[in-house]
């Protein structure tokens, strides 16, 4: 029988939490504000957010976060964003995942969508 994954989405600016895994931060910009030590990461894993061109496009605009959705996933396709997916995917198959970013509204988020993706894997 197959385990779960357990891929959760946190603020970065959030303390930390025993359950939270291991911590990737999945933004492609240090968050403003926040040194490395508070940040309290396991990695930053940048190859895997969305291309400047997309992000600036998308703007986080509710209006526009399905079809952000549509295309951040056709970018998950394509190098080094494809590398970084399955080193992903392989850290949620050792235990619980969090996801970290800076983003306000996280549902809306890359990070809402990279969680879908691998908990669909």
């Amino acid at each position: 029988m197959a385990r779960s994954r357990q891929v959760r989405m946190r603020r970065v600016y959030d303390p930390p939490e025993e359950a939270d895994g291991s911590r990737v931060l999945v933004d492609r910009i240090w968050p403003r504000g926040l040194s490395k030590e508070a940040a309290a990461l396991d990695e930053w894993c940048k190859d895997v957010a969305p291309s400047t061109g997309l992000r600036t496009w998308y703007g986080h605009d509710p209006g526009r976060f399905e079809e952000f959705s549509r295309r951040y996933r056709t970018e998950l396709r394509d190098e080094p964003h494809e590398a970084a997916l399955r080193h992903l995917t392989e850290l949620s198959r050792h235990g619980t995942l969090t996801l970290l970013t800076a983003t306000k509204d996280r549902d809306i988020s890359a990070a809402a969508v990279l969680r879908e993706v691998l908990t669909q894997h």
